[in-house]
């Protein structure tokens, strides 16, 4: 990524309260950038975003995006160059107990996202942050390329294939590559794969849950310590998220389409690999036991090939896992001892750019 390319651009970040968002707003307002933000309040207390008082470095509207005249007043008066769009319902086992919600954010929030683009009547770069999980997962020992059939079979997956497909609907009927340089309109979509980091509340995910148990001195209880993920610390993800945008920016017919984001396969691990990683950093000797309750059915195998990624935008994770999971425990280790919650992020963007 080219930090200078983002000094007083003018970026639209859907999900700014989110973790992601947060980190995103943090690295932007670093480079320069002119931030505005458009979401519901924080999801999770505590929250990155109210912490690292991201407030103070962006212009925040609090909205839905399911709220289409919300959306279009927004996006007018701030006439974005580039959008991430990142607002989203994206917990698996929440998508089980409330599919029409999940449905209607993921499916319908980018729908009108794109429409106020479309509306707006001026450039602009889109960067659709879906999923690693919106193919259809055959069980495969080998990893998914972005040309492979979408699917998912949860809610929140599905309704990330739903919104690749709204994504590549509004390019064909709207957007046309062939026409681009008329409406000058990129549309781009970023598969992520497990994105971890420090200031990670989120229920039910592995992250927050393992720092929870392990101050309580106790062992986090694994739904499925066996499945194998793609992780990757937030600042990878986030930096091929601008990788992307400025790729777009350079040449949008070339760089529009979908595009994978994630480790080498060979760092893939299991979940029980992270927690025993991060037990380490606490001194804990039992971190996990199995969990024997039933619960609606997660993927045991995810892999994603980020070659396309790799060979054309010249991305990589800079991060191994072993890496990424230390930074993770020096994160929270530093907040619960006290330590300010943007400084430790404002330190580790520091250190990880300067590698």
């Amino acid at each position: 990524m080219n930090p200078s390319f983002w000094q007083d651009k003018r970026v639209l970040v859907t999900g700014h309260t989110g973790f992601k968002g947060s980190w995103l707003c943090l690295l932007l307002n670093l480079f320069g950038a002119r931030v505005r933000g458009y979401a519901l309040d924080p999801p999770t207390q505590p929250s990155l975003y109210a912490l690292a008082r991201v407030h103070e470095l962006v212009k925040s509207t609090t909205g839905d995006v399911r709220s289409l005249d919300a959306l279009i007043a927004t996006v007018r008066s701030s006439a974005p160059e580039i959008v991430f769009h990142m607002a989203a319902q994206s917990v698996v086992l929440r998508s089980y107990d409330d599919p029409v919600e999940t449905y209607s954010t993921n499916v319908l929030g980018t729908v009108n996202v794109l429409e106020a683009v479309r509306r707006m009547s001026l450039p602009c770069l889109v960067i659709n942050v879906t999923t690693d999980k919106c193919y259809e997962n055959e069980g495969w020992d080998w990893a998914y390329r972005e040309n492979d059939v979408l699917g998912g079979h949860d809610p929140s997956s599905n309704s990330k294939a739903c919104a690749e497909f709204v994504g590549q609907s509004f390019r064909d009927s709207f957007f046309p590559l062939s026409r681009f340089g008329e409406h000058r309109v990129g549309i781009a979509s970023a598969r992520a794969g497990n994105v971890i980091g420090g200031g990670d509340w989120t229920p039910r995910q592995l992250i927050p849950d393992t720092i929870a148990a392990f101050r309580r001195s106790q062992p986090i209880v694994l739904r499925h310590p066996n499945a194998v993920r793609p992780w990757q610390h937030v600042l990878d993800c986030l930096g091929g998220y601008l990788r992307l945008a400025e790729a777009l920016a350079g040449d949008g017919p070339a760089y529009s389409g979908a595009w994978n984001f994630g480790p080498m396969d060979t760092e893939s691990r299991p979940v029980y690999y992270v927690v025993e990683s991060l037990a380490r950093q606490w001194g804990i000797e039992r971190p996990w036991v199995a969990d024997s309750a039933s619960y609606p059915p997660e993927e045991s195998m995810l892999r994603l090939d980020v070659t396309q990624t790799a060979n054309r935008l010249g991305w990589r994770c800079r991060l191994t896992i072993d890496e990424a999971l230390q930074m993770v425990a020096v994160w929270y280790r530093g907040y619960h001892s006290g330590q300010d919650a943007r400084t430790l992020c404002l330190e580790q963007m520091s250190r990880y750019l300067d590698r």
